[in-house]
């Protein structure tokens, strides 16, 4: 995903990037609870938890702007 400024790419890129990961553990997260393991599901779960945390913090380093574009994107 691009930037609206170049001068925020890294972030908007980082942000991107553990947004990816956590959708990532949301999707096993789905998949082992529909399959009833709870040992899976736990560790899916934090996961889940890690990678929202930290695209969290990076977000709210970046302008309404770029948050905005990133909210709208197809990845949120």
């Amino acid at each position: 995903m691009k930037a609206i400024k170049i001068k925020n790419q890294s972030k908007v890129t980082r942000a991107v990037n553990w947004l990816i990961k956590y959708n990532e553990a949301d999707n096993l997260r789905n998949i082992a609870d529909g399959n009833g393991d709870q040992k899976a599901w736990n560790k899916a779960n934090n996961r889940c938890e890690s990678a929202f945390d930290k695209f969290t913090d990076l977000i709210e380093e970046l302008p309404k702007y770029e948050q905005k574009a990133i909210y709208n994107s197809e990845l949120y």
